[in-house]
């Protein structure tokens, strides 16, 4: 996945002044990004702060991990299985 330019922290600031009554094509201009950009964030961080933003990264890596060991897991079972010859 690409890495943004932008920090949580910037994000939810950026949503903030939109909040405050910032136009947002200004802010856009301003920030150096879309609308379309500034909309997606705004469906993933709109409502949060920055400690929420913080866990929810911190959430993600963790449920990646636990992806790739039960995918570990999976593929052990399957080698077993093709190993001794058990029919599914």
């Amino acid at each position: 996945m690409k890495k943004s330019r932008f920090s949580e922290e910037q994000i939810i600031g950026f949503l903030k002044q939109a909040d405050a009554g910032m136009p947002i094509k200004e802010l856009c201009r301003k920030g150096g990004f879309s609308d379309a950009t500034f909309y997606k964030w705004r469906s993933k961080f709109g409502g949060m702060e920055v400690s929420d933003a913080k866990r929810l990264k911190e959430l993600e890596s963790e449920n990646a991990k636990l992806k790739r060991l039960l995918a570990d897991a999976h593929l052990d079972i399957h080698a077993l299985k093709t190993v001794f010859g058990v029919k599914r």
